[in-house]
């Protein structure tokens, strides 16, 4: 008897040469496959595509051979008009198919959305997981798709008009949820045992006690949290260790909120102890750092464990915070916990959005600059109004004007009682320079030298490359000055990742920002500081990341590092030891800035760039770095429970060698990177945490 085909379809934001883990899908198919009726009776494939891939595309790997009989996307405003385009030709092809959408970005907009695109069966209004069930269970019955009256959390099509049941109780239960990683519905390697994705995604809780105007997270803002049991999450962190999984990124709303929170730590690098994995943790940290906050901090950096720490601060103007629901948070006490983190060592970013009613120009720049003092790192993300929010729902009262992208559903807000259209327009000149030099690190060292020893701030630096860039007339600059006329006419933050590219696969570029440097920064530097300033700048350059599909990476000699790839280059004669001094003037520790001796450098680039050269939350670890500089990173992150006998020191691994290892895990019948992780565990056969 033939089984029914499910299509389970996500998509990515990210043009990234990987798909992002479709955590959201995995949870589905193995709730569904939880009941034996539907596990025997449906065929249920979940289909990730990257970023980049266009309706056409998806259209071709979904429909080419037996179209499903039921098609489910996951839907958010990237993706919504590309999978509405899909599921008009699916429509054709298969007229008595189920069409069903879920997701935040759709949930309770089915009218707008049927209207929009009358092919649309069902659009799911809640937590997906027993909504999909039930609707597998309803075309498993028979029932027609017009008649699902009794499936609570749904809207869907009846004679022309949205049929809308009552609202679906939030899961109180997390565990009823099967784990799509224990039960193998999200495998994390291919066949040839190749890591499928770049960072593994994890859930510990669901909810959010805050009401933020702006914020949807989940469908369950202003909630009571619920979490995953602790048993479950470390058995899922021992599969994702014994797999090799190096970066885990949590999908909660405030890490650090609930003691839970710091038991999963614990977990965490107890796990790390024994496997040597996971390295990284990136996550949404808890709004008010409380004790809790400071000691996970501590555990982690005892540990090994890498993250990133986000000030999601979003304004600092006073009646901005008011409208959006945030004047109670503790907002004002980041300037500590940003000196705290910098004074451990921790990598630490900040969030800004642009567009907030209340907020002005000049007080967004002005918040800008004081949050510099703390981290050059700051996310500046253009006001979207998401559905379901505050400032959606009340648009009216806060005066404010949208205009809906022709690409992406979302709305930006171009004007409100304190922003004309015009001023958001000038806005979006910085805020093109903000995000790419220095939200994603293209310039990742110049910022502190300049503000302490020069008193030049960071929205100085990037006002002074934008008015440079306009007035040069050479190609080269001007492609770069195109990509910014292109954010501000299109309003589209997503811009940016054009700008971006632009720094690494335009060469030449090097040397015309050197050109800005020299005209336009180092007159305004004292000038016993030049030739430190002249020399920073170089090492700036010569550290920047490297693409592995670009023509300088063809060029270079490659070399293995602890079994990590990395591009080797030689970077001439340098007079200063920059990563000292920069560390000692990030710490205000005094520091000898005259000209030494020259010394010859030769920069170490980790392989895999290519992959995250959108995502500023792992860019820094792909920078240059000298072979003292990787023995050092090592020496902090070395794990304690190892014994020195079992630590492996930095050094090149010749490509023989390489292919030797590769060989014998051949021979012992499985990819070498699985062999490398039995290896490991041997070595470190502590019990099981």
């Amino acid at each position: 008897m033939r089984k029914v085909r499910v299509s389970l379809v996500d998509q990515g934001v990210w043009k990234m040469n990987t798909v992002s883990m479709p955590l959201s899908l995995g949870y589905i198919k193995a709730t569904a496959y939880a009941d034996p009726g539907i596990r025997s009776a449906t065929d249920i494939q979940i289909c990730a595509f990257r970023g980049s891939a266009t309706a056409p595309e998806i259209t071709r790997a979904l429909l080419s051979e037996d179209p499903p009989d039921i098609l489910a996307f996951s839907v958010f405003g990237w993706n919504q008009y590309r999978f509405a385009a899909v599921a008009e030709t699916y429509r054709q092809v298969k007229p008595d198919g189920w069409i069903v959408f879920g997701g935040t970005h759709v949930a309770n907009q089915a009218k707008r959305l049927c209207r929009l695109y009358p092919e649309v069966d069902v659009v799911a209004n809640g937590e997906g997981e027993f909504i999909f069930r039930d609707l597998l269970q309803a075309y498993l019955a028979g029932i027609n798709k017009n008649e699902l009256d009794h499936i609570q959390g749904i809207s869907f099509q009846r004679d022309g008009r949205v049929v809308t049941t009552p609202e679906r109780p939030r899961i109180i239960n997390l565990d009823d949820i099967p784990s799509p990683f224990l039960e193998g519905v999200l495998p994390l390697r291919d066949k040839y045992g190749k890591a499928i994705y770049g960072v593994a995604l994890l859930e510990t809780n669901r909810g959010c006690p805050h009401k933020c105007a702006f914020c949807y997270w989940g469908g369950a803002v202003g909630q009571r949290v619920r979490a995953f049991s602790r048993e479950r999450l470390r058995e899922e962190l021992k599969l994702f260790a014994r797999e090799g999984v190096e970066s885990i990124a949590l999908c909660d709303a405030n890490l650090g909120l609930l003691p839970e929170d710091e038991v999963f730590v614990d977990d965490v690098i107890r796990v790390k102890e024994r496997y040597g994995y996971p390295l990284n943790i990136e996550a949404s940290w808890a709004k008010n750092k409380r004790e809790r906050f400071y000691r996970i901090v501590k555990k982690m950096k005892r540990a090994g464990l890498k993250s990133s720490f986000t000030l999601s601060l979003q304004s600092l103007d006073e009646r901005a915070l008011k409208n959006m629901h945030r004047e109670n948070m503790k907002l004002n006490e980041f300037g500590d916990l940003a000196r705290w983190l910098r004074a451990e060592g921790l990598d630490t970013y900040a969030e800004l959005i642009w567009g907030l009613p209340g907020q002005t120009s000049d007080s967004f720049i002005e918040g800008y600059d004081r949050i510099s003092e703390f981290t050059s790192r700051i996310a500046t993300y253009p006001h979207l109004l998401l559905p379901n929010t505050d400032f959606h729902q009340n648009r009216a009262r806060y005066g404010l004007v949208t205009v809906r992208h022709e690409e992406f559903d979302f709305e930006y807000v171009v004007s409100h009682p304190d922003v004309t259209i015009e001023e958001n327009a000038r806005m979006h000149q910085f805020l093109f320079w903000a995000r790419v030099v220095a939200e994603n690190a293209i310039f990742r060292n110049i910022w502190g030298p300049l503000r302490k020893l020069a008193s030049i701030r960071q929205s100085q630096v990037l006002k002074s490359l934008d008015e440079w860039a306009g007035r040069q007339t050479d190609d080269l600059v001007r492609g770069l000055f195109e990509c910014r006329q292109e954010m501000v006419r299109t309003m589209d933050s997503a811009r940016v990742h054009r700008g971006i590219r632009y720094f690494y696969y335009e060469r030449a570029l090097a040397t015309r920002l050197q050109s800005w440097w020299r005209e336009e920064i180092l007159p305004a530097v004292p000038v016993h500081l030049r030739p430190f300033f002249t020399e920073l700048f170089r090492y700036e350059i010569w550290t920047l990341p490297i693409p592995e599909d670009s023509d300088l990476a063809s060029e270079l000699k490659t070399v293995y590092l602890d079994e990590k790839k990395y591009f080797e280059r030689d970077a001439g004669e340098f007079h200063f030891d920059m990563p000292t001094l920069l560390r000692s003037i990030d710490a205000g520790a005094p520091c000898d800035l005259a000209e030494g001796p020259p010394r010859s450098e030769t920069f170490y680039y980790r392989a895999g760039f290519s992959d995250y050269i959108d995502s500023h939350e792992l860019v820094i670890r792909y920078s240059g770095r000298s072979m003292a500089e990787l023995r050092r990173e090592k020496a902090l992150t070395e794990i304690p429970a190892l014994s020195e006998d079992h630590r492996t020191s930095i050094r090149p691994v010749t490509g023989r060698s390489r292919s030797r290892s590769r060989r014998w895990a051949s021979v012992a019948g499985q990819p070498a990177g699985l062999a490398n992780q039995q290896v490991r565990r041997r070595l470190t056969p502590a019990p099981d945490p």
